[in-house]
């Protein structure tokens, strides 16, 4: 078997898998940029809104942060895979971009 892998066929988003005389090229984790395999433990860097922590690309819980990342008036922060999004408080929605009492 050719290790086809050697000659870095795949993308940059991507890793290559050695096959029984062939290869294929596999997407890298979501909380990577670019990587040597499998998993979150195999990044070459973290992704936005990602953190290297236990040598794994974790998510940083923006909501969590010293400095508040939703500072508009009755309005929560949500959590999300690799960002964060405001919302209106309960009892109060969208309008237009302000949170307004339902």
């Amino acid at each position: 078997d050719l290790d086809e892998c050697a000659a870095s066929p795949c993308k940059d988003h991507q890793y290559c898998l050695n096959t029984d005389g062939s290869f294929s090229c596999k997407a890298c984790d979501a909380s990577c940029v670019g990587c040597t395999g499998e998993g979150s433990d195999k990044c070459k860097t973290c992704a936005s809104g990602y953190m290297k922590e236990d040598e794994k690309c974790t998510d940083i819980d923006e909501c969590n942060l010293p400095e508040k990342v939703c500072v508009k008036e009755n309005q929560d922060c949500v959590n999300t895979s690799g960002s964060y999004k405001c919302v209106c408080s309960e009892g109060f929605e969208d309008k237009d971009g302000t949170c307004v009492q339902t």
